[in-house]
């Protein structure tokens, strides 16, 4: 199953604690903390569903369906991770959502490099790449988030450069069905910087802009800044993960289709 992050239309209402503080040191560091909403494209199964039905996995799945995340950085670096949370229900982490979750993700926007971990079914591995260039539209139209005037900026992204570490059951039958010609699906971004926090970051995938991103949507998907501390008084250490098998993110995103296959073969032969 594949989860969207719905856009959050309640931006005015928002206890915004964005707050800028002027700096007198050249370690110039922040945290920006970053939230979403999602939602269950539940497919053909949703028209078969009750409303009850319907809440009840909303309600079973909440860990899934509403994340938060930290994003640290300094000039150059920046990490970005999700804050686990324990589920309401069972009193245990969500162990099959993290298996297709993103991991700490490590950016150095001087030299372009990704660092990512990624722990899949009980391994540990260690994504090494290059950030995905984004050839960014940057626009005129403003508007404010907290305290900070932003700019909109647009950029045509390769879908599965935005999830490469996910997977879906649709997006396998559709590899399978192309063979070693796949089409190239684009999706379209819209991102706001803020000129304030003068810096390249951003969270997820997202960064390039000459501002810190607030806010990006990609299709039916927004993450969505409400807090940011410059300087804090406890100093922020910023380090690539360095536990895992190193790999590059195709391979990854390989390995672990080659898993699912193969757990997909082993079930139909077990039933057979």
């Amino acid at each position: 199953m594949r989860f969207y992050l719905v856009k959050l239309f309640f931006l005015t209402t928002l206890p915004f604690l964005l707050t800028p503080k002027s700096s007198e040191t050249q370690d110039f560091q922040g945290k920006a903390y970053y939230f979403s909403k999602s939602r269950m494209d539940l497919g053909t199964w949703g028209a078969r569903m009750s409303e009850a039905q319907k809440k009840q996995i909303q309600s079973r799945l909440k860990n899934r369906l509403e994340k938060t995340y930290i994003l640290s950085f300094n000039k150059e670096e920046s990490l970005f991770k999700e804050e686990e949370k324990v589920d309401a229900i069972s009193g245990a982490t969500d162990s099959w959502g993290s298996n297709f979750a993103r991991g700490e993700q490590y950016k150095n926007i001087r030299s372009e490099a990704l660092v990512q971990a990624q722990e899949f079914y009980g391994k540990r591995f260690l994504v090494k790449d290059k950030l995905q260039d984004i050839d960014w539209k940057m626009d005129s139209e403003s508007k404010q988030i907290g305290q900070y005037i932003c700019f909109k900026a647009t950029a045509s992204i390769p879908t599965e450069e935005l999830g490469w570490f996910d997977f879906s059951w649709n997006d396998l039958a559709q590899a399978e069905g192309e063979g070693e010609n796949p089409e190239i699906k684009m999706t379209e971004v819209e991102a706001w910087y803020t000129l304030q926090i003068p810096l390249k970051h951003g969270p997820a995938e997202y960064w390039g802009l000459p501002g810190l991103i607030l806010e990006v949507s990609a299709g039916n998907t927004t993450i969505l800044c409400s807090e940011i501390v410059i300087n804090p008084k406890e100093k922020i250490t910023i380090e690539a993960p360095d536990k895992g098998k190193e790999i590059n993110k195709q391979d990854y995103r390989s390995t672990v289709q080659g898993k699912m296959l193969e757990m997909r073969n082993n079930r139909g032969r077990r039933r057979g």
